[in-house]
Formats: C-alpha cells, structure tokens, sequence
C-alpha cells in the first residue's frame, strides 16, 4: 500500500482555521492563513465580470506565484507587491508598506512576488482600475484571476537582480527571466479564480497548506520537516530525510511542480520515483509526498529562505536544507543556502533550517555517512547529485545502487529509454 497520503480536490480549503493550527507552527506573518481564491457563486459572478476587463497575460512564474497566493501559501501577502514592498524586499527582505491596508508592515519576506507588463499596456492603465490575470497560451489561455492595481511603476531590475539572485549575469537562469519580463510592475490585491491543472494532473500529491495542515493534525505530528525537491530522491536525499526523521515526527517531501530548466527531470516521472522509494524504504506513515505550483527561481540562498517560509504556511517546523539548496551552475558555494539563515533576526521565521552536512556512501563505513561521521579519505566516498544522477542516465550509463536504490532507477531509465 502506498504511503502517499490524500485528501479530495474539493476539500483542500474547507477546514476551519482553529482546527488545522493548534500545535502546529503559525502561517507567516499572520495568525490565520490568507487564501485568496474565490468559491462559488463569488466565483461564478467574478467571471463573468473578467470577461470584460483589460487582460494580462502572466508569465509562467507569476502563474505559480498568483496560485499560491491563491491557496494561502505566500501568506501574508494579499497580491503582487506594490512598489514600497518591493523597495523594502530589495533592499533589506522587509515589507515596507505591508500590503493594500499596510497590516503586514515590517514582516519579513526575502524575494519579491511582482507581476509585470508592457510599458504601453501599462500607459492604458490607472491605479484603481481592476485587470484580469490570463495564462499564456501555452498555459491554456484561462483567466486565473484578477488584480486592482494600487502601484503602476519601474523596477530597478539590476538592483532586484542582485539581491534575490547574487548577480545580473543574464546567463543566469532567473536572472534572465527578470530581464525578460516586461518594464513596468503592477502592484495590487488579488482574487484568484483557478488553482490551474495541478488539482487534476496531479491528484495524489497537489496539496494546500490547508490540506498539509489538516494531515499533519490528523497524524498527531507537531515537528515536521519538509524537504525540497526537484529532482528524484537518491541515496544522499534519503539519508538526509532520515536524519529529519530521527529528530521529529514526520517529513513532507515537497516536489516543485510547476516549470523547470531543460533537462531537469518532469514532475509525473520524479512522483512515481519518489513514491516507489517512500514505499520501499522508508517506515510506514513516517513521510508524506506532496506537490506544489510554482517554478523554480534557481536563487540559491534566497530561494531557501522563501522555501522555510511557505514551508511555514504548509505547517513545517523545518526545512532540510543541504549542499547547494536550490542552486544552478557555479553561481554559489555549497553551503551559502544555509549560511544566509545565520543572517536573519530572530523572529524573521519560525520554520528552521535542519542544516546537514555534505553527504555520500562510504565504501570504508559500508552505508551513508557525512563529513562530520566519516573519519575515511575521498577515495572511499561515492559523492552524490542530481546532476550526476541525471548525465548518466542520459548517457545510458550504468547507475550503482550506492548513488540511488534500484527500484528508483528503473523508473528513470524507462523515462529516459522512451525520450
């Protein structure tokens, strides 16, 4: 039987408040999460009122972005940032006005949530004025909700870069996406109509923080480690949630599944990999698969700490952050994920960081280890990475089972053998 826990489409908002916090850690922020999607006859009128307002079409990032702050996961917030918040974020992780009615001023918050567009639809617009947000056509063409704009301005996106991102090398996978985007931000509360195709493509494992609230309070657990994943779980993955497990009382495996960079690993494919390891290897009703919609930032450091944060709102005490947590290319150090939450004052966060050391087999220990268990020299380790993990099954190399379990390869070599 597997050991994917779920819950209906239907009810993953419908708990009461009282009920999914006591003894858990706090929504961020807020003493109740802040869902912002509409239900019902509220759902029903409000579209038909979008039909008729000026259209923007959003990215896929701001797709991601406008879903989770549909399902409460970006609580506190209330929409896209204005242009004081995304001033104080820049400048120093704060929001400086706290939304619309300014209630959430001086929370923390470490990368901006914005929504962009054309300079000359933005000459057609006025603060106050209501938009409907639209996916791409790529995205379906639906309209995911709508915005009433309180700030039309220009981002300094040097500046935006450099501090979510540590560069403005457009090279730069994230860095490139902010260039890209277009040159005027607009800033406003939100209502959000859809929760996208992540509800129906993915039914055992899309959760809101309501649902992952709900489970955690069914299960009795209190400390709850979430670990972060992009890729399928190998034997450094496994240990690393093992060790989390040892000191609380369950793991929430939490896979992006919104869009990656090519040759990243699809969602459906690293589901069945890492449920199939959850059922043959871990302890039954220990670890939870689950899912969530946005697309990666690949900000490193940054993105760790807006990862502890909706982890947060998700329920999580803490977040198993690693060897280079939400990296890409050389861009930063091995461990700068876990450095940067030394920086933070005290009451930035509750979630925190479970901080471990760089991981792999041992030949000499004849098991997992890390640099602070193993007394053996490098000719003994087996060093371990998704990146690693996915050349050589793009080449078609053999994989040993001391970098990833057997019954997890076989699903990425099927995957791989029918691309």
């Amino acid at each position: 039987m597997s050991n994917i826990h779920t819950l209906s489409a239907q009810n993953k908002l419908a708990f009461s408040d009282q009920d999914i916090y006591e003894e858990l850690v706090p929504p961020h922020g807020s003493p109740t999460l802040k869902p912002l999607v509409l239900t019902g006859d509220e759902l029903a009128n409000a579209l038909q009122t979008a039909e008729n307002l000026p259209k923007i079409t959003l990215s896929s990032r701001e797709r991601g972005d406008l879903i989770m702050l549909g399902i409460g996961g970006f609580t506190p917030l209330d929409g896209f940032m204005g242009q004081a918040d995304y001033e104080g974020v820049v400048a120093n992780m704060t929001l400086k006005q706290g939304g619309v009615d300014g209630e959430y001023k001086g929370v923390f918050f470490p990368i901006p949530i914005t929504l962009s567009t054309d300079k000359a639809v933005a000459d057609t617009l006025k603060v106050g004025d209501t938009v409907a947000l639209v996916s791409s056509d790529d995205d379906g063409g639906e309209i995911m909700g709508t915005l009433t704009i309180s700030d039309i301005y220009a981002p300094d996106k040097h500046a935006e870069c450099q501090s979510t991102f540590g560069t403005t090398d457009p090279n730069h996978v994230g860095v490139a996406q902010v260039l890209n985007s277009g040159e005027v931000y607009l800033g406003g509360k939100v209502a959000v109509f859809s929760q996208g195709e992540f509800p129906t493509e993915y039914p055992e494992i899309y959760q809101t923080p309501a649902q992952t609230r709900e489970i955690f309070k069914q299960k009795g657990w209190k400390t709850i480690s979430a670990f972060q994943t992009r890729n399928p779980m190998h034997r450094s993955h496994e240990y690393l949630a093992k060790i989390a497990l040892e000191i609380g009382d369950g793991v929430l495996v939490h896979s992006l599944l919104g869009k990656l960079k090519a040759g990243d690993i699809p969602a459906n494919v690293r589901q069945e990999a890492i449920g199939v390891l959850i059922d043959k290897y871990f302890k039954q009703d220990t670890v939870i698969q689950a899912g969530y919609p946005l697309d990666m930032r690949y900000a490193g450091p940054k993105e760790a700490l807006l990862h502890a944060l909706f982890r947060q709102n998700y329920g999580c005490s803490h977040l198993v952050v690693g060897r280079d947590h939400a990296g890409v290319g050389d861009y930063y150090g091995a461990f700068d994920a876990q450095k940067i939450f030394d920086t933070l004052p005290n009451n930035a966060l509750v979630t925190k960081p479970l901080k471990i050391d760089w991981t792999f087999y041992c030949h000499a220990c004849g098991g997992m280890a890390s640099t602070k268990t193993c007394p053996h020299d490098e000719s003994q380790h087996v060093k371990i990475s998704g990146t690693a993990l996915r050349k050589a099954l793009s080449a078609g190399e053999d994989v040993p089972e001391t970098f990833s379990r057997p019954e997890v390869l076989a699903v990425l070599k099927k995957y791989y053998q029918s691309l």
